[in-house]
């Protein structure tokens, strides 16, 4: 009886705690998942209420106690691939780049050919200064999908990192073919041809992407500096 009762109490909950996520009731909906994994409830519902209970406390910017509730969902399905890209989320909001390479590492490896795979292993290598697995990584997203411009972006910034700017030049305008008001790639594209010393292009191109960042204000001023600190 006492086992019934158990198994009933998780079911509502986890129908509450479902029902709160869709409404945006994160504080809610952490304490209904927060409760069942209390119950220790068997698979596949032990697993997935920890990572729901992630999803409550990543939306609630608790980023240390959603990465706890992943590992955890991964500890008892290792090869559960959502668990990992939402921890690899939280721990590179967290700054732990390093335990977000780890994680990213092993989503490759259960997932070698999940684009969001091989983007979250490229997006860590960059921010750890890891050109050479960025250019690995973006090249075999661009495989998957030559038409993704972040990919074409993401590589340009790793070419560029290697000082190849001949190849990062070309991987930039590839990008920006793709989405013309890519105001990022734009502006990195007036970095690579000032480091060619190609300065008139180079203003032009920090003229464009300053029009294009209206809505990045960071993006947008910087541009501007860029573009008037360069003399025809």
């Amino acid at each position: 009886m006492r086992a019934q009762a158990t198994a009933r109490e998780v079911e509502e909950r986890f129908r509450i705690g479902l029902e709160d996520q869709a409404a945006g009731k994160w504080s809610a909906s952490a304490l209904e998942f927060a409760r069942i994994v209390q119950l220790h409830p068997p698979e596949p519902k032990g697993s997935t209420a920890y990572y729901d209970l992630g999803i409550a406390y990543a939306h609630l910017d608790r980023n240390a106690e959603a990465a706890t509730a992943f590992r955890s969902a991964i500890q008892i399905d290792r090869e559960f691939l959502a668990a990992m890209a939402n921890l690899i989320s939280v721990d590179i909001a967290s700054g732990n780049l390093q335990d977000a390479r780890s994680v990213a590492n092993r989503y490759v490896a259960v997932a070698p050919d999940s684009a969001r795979a091989v983007y979250s292993r490229g997006i860590i290598a960059l921010q750890t200064g890891d050109a050479a697995t960025a250019r690995t990584d973006f090249g075999k997203l661009l495989s998957l999908d030559p038409a993704y411009a972040v990919a074409h972006y993401g590589l340009a910034l790793a070419e560029e990192r290697l000082r190849s700017y001949g190849e990062a030049e070309r991987e930039l305008r590839a990008a920006l073919a793709l989405a013309p008001n890519y105001a990022r790639a734009e502006f990195a594209l007036g970095v690579v041809l000032l480091a060619q010393a190609r300065r008139p292009q180079a203003r032009d191109a920090f003229a464009r992407a300053y029009q294009l960042s209206a809505g990045d204000p960071a993006l947008s001023n910087l541009a501007a500096s860029m573009r008037d600190s360069i003399t025809r």
